[in-house]
């Protein structure tokens, strides 16, 4: 089996665009990513559709919990290969210091837990940034990263959200 690669996705609450980037990195990638969530101010609680997203695709849900970023830049946390923005707000912020040389990238998403005129909509946000996310990380899964340096595997990491994003 070829290198594992360690992603962190990060947004504000890590309720449910982390979660679902974690959850399909994991997921998709069949152990070539292990998928990671943070939040620069946690929530309290995952988001019910994110659980039922992730209990659909058999993702172990004692796994999901909110935490805050402080957690992966602490002695003995996992080190990050790629850190991945999900939220414009996020992506602004100062971000803590990662151990490692991680190579980072914003693939910003509307959150869906945000919108507010019913179940079906909602349920329709999600969706949009579940497949977002899928697309995304299967092109990163196409990038032959044992053959790239940190620059190209970054220029990468940002054409694939911006080809994607003006589909």
């Amino acid at each position: 089996m070829s290198k594992s690669y360690n992603i962190l996705f990060l947004c504000t609450g890590n309720s449910a665009r982390s979660i679902l980037g974690e959850v399909l990195a994991t997921t998709l990638s069949h152990g070539r990513f292990v998928g990671y969530s943070a939040g620069s101010q946690p929530k309290r609680f995952v988001h019910p559709l994110a659980l039922k997203f992730a209990r659909g695709v058999g993702y172990p849900l004692e796994k999901l919990r909110n935490k805050s970023w402080d957690e992966y830049c602490v002695e003995g946390a996992p080190r990050m290969d790629f850190i991945i923005t999900l939220c414009d707000s996020v992506a602004g912020e100062s971000c803590p210091y990662w151990p490692g040389h991680s190579t980072s990238a914003h693939w910003g998403f509307a959150d869906p837990a945000a919108v507010d005129s019913g179940d079906e909509a909602m349920l329709h946000a999600f969706g949009q940034v579940e497949m977002g996310l899928r697309n995304r990380i299967e092109l990163l899964l196409d990038l032959p990263l044992d053959k790239l340096d940190h620059f190209q595997i970054k220029e990468k990491l940002q054409s694939i959200h911006h080809r994607l994003k003006f589909r």
